[in-house]
């Protein structure tokens, strides 16, 4: 490739900023081809993928950065939170009412949106549960606003909105096109959690939101948006301390490398034993439900062998009972028979004594006689 000036602005740089903006997201990977091709035709020749060379696309993305931040735009980059490969973003990087209101959804839409995330980060964003996600079902919930919000967005207090949130169709399209559009993504288990480019765009106002600048001094609180110690991003899939009242948390990713130089399966902050099964994310939960079932499992297996036992107990004293009856009956006959002969027998007495008596009286009279 020729040298040409780095820090001249042109149409390469144009397009690449035009290929970026049409995509919002890119890795490294996606971004090769897109590259080859813009200096295919700004070399004049032929570009393969295999060409482009990192330190190519990192100086289109710093001149891109240049030209964009007077238009508080930015291209970020943070590790994806499971696999670890760098993403490139472009992010908003202010936070203020003209920003928000520029945006192709309705008011009653990102109202929706808003109670969805409370109910990610605050309400199943517990010391006990940190799923810091929600399934459709728990989504639905959230289409209508509170009776409270309603009668505000009445007399006007929510410009824009009119108070009566989304139905339930609309609701369930509305979450199918925030993961079209990138900001969630649904887990296999149907949990919509916030993506790596959510993640680097809210990070300001996720913090700002919903951690207490109290909790920061208090050390029996833990902040509702936490940070990997390793990697000092922000965390929604990984592994967290047993200890409750800890905030040490780390991606599954991140365990790796940090224990191998630690040289220690134990939380750096508190010293407790690093089980690896304490979650943050939807795992925290699901993984409860694999334990339930198992250990149900577990128990019924016994249940039906005793069970089994006790029916073969009860079988085998009733296979009994019949012949306890049979000999208790025998011997009963027995009894009944001999006292018969006995019967018979002092019948046979009582009768040869009478007939020696009668024998006796006939003798006497013919001695008279």
């Amino acid at each position: 490739m020729s040298e040409d000036d780095d820090t001249s602005y042109n149409n390469s740089n144009r397009a690449f900023l035009q290929a970026f903006i049409a995509r919002a997201v890119l890795t490294f990977d996606e971004a090769k081809p897109v590259l080859a091709a813009i200096l295919a035709v700004r070399e004049r020749k032929e570009i393969l993928p295999e060409d482009v060379t990192e330190a190519d696309f990192n100086s289109y993305v710093s001149a891109a950065n240049a030209k964009i931040s007077a238009f508080d735009l930015e291209i970020r980059s943070t590790y994806h939170q499971t696999t670890r490969q760098r993403i490139y973003s472009l992010v908003n990087s202010t936070s203020d009412p003209i920003s928000q209101l520029a945006t192709i959804h309705t008011a009653d839409e990102i109202s929706f949106l808003k109670r969805v995330l409370d109910a990610m980060f605050e309400t199943f964003n517990t010391k006990r549960h940190e799923v810091m996600a929600i399934n459709s079902m728990q989504a639905m919930k959230y289409a209508k606003p509170p009776s409270e919000d309603r009668r505000e967005s009445q007399n006007g207090a929510a410009q824009g909105s009119s108070g009566q949130g989304l139905t339930l169709v609309q609701a369930e399209k509305m979450l199918k096109t925030l993961v079209d559009e990138g900001w969630f993504v649904k887990s296999r288990k149907g949990f919509y959690s916030l993506s790596t480019r959510a993640l680097m765009e809210l990070r300001g106002w996720l913090i700002e939101t919903y951690n207490d600048p109290d909790d920061e001094d208090n050390a029996e609180q833990t902040p509702k948006i936490k940070q990997c110690i390793a990697c000092k991003e922000i965390i929604t899939v990984g592994q967290r301390c047993d200890k409750r009242s800890c905030p040490c948390r780390l991606h599954d990713i991140c365990t790796q490398n940090f224990f191998r130089i630690q040289k220690s399966r134990k939380c750096p902050l508190c010293k407790t034993e690093w089980s690896g099964t304490s979650y943050v994310g939807e795992r925290s939960v699901t993984s409860l439900d694999k334990n339930a079932q198992s250990k149900n499992r577990g128990d019924t297996a016994p249940r039906r062998e005793s069970h089994v036992d006790t029916q073969s107990d009860i079988v085998d004293e009733t296979d009994k009972q019949p012949d306890q009856s049979r000999e208790d009956q025998e011997e009963e006959d027995d009894d009944d028979e001999e006292e018969e002969e006995e019967e018979e027998e002092e019948e046979e007495d009582e009768e040869d004594e009478e007939v020696e008596e009668e024998e006796d009286e006939e003798g006497d009279e013919e001695e008279d006689t």
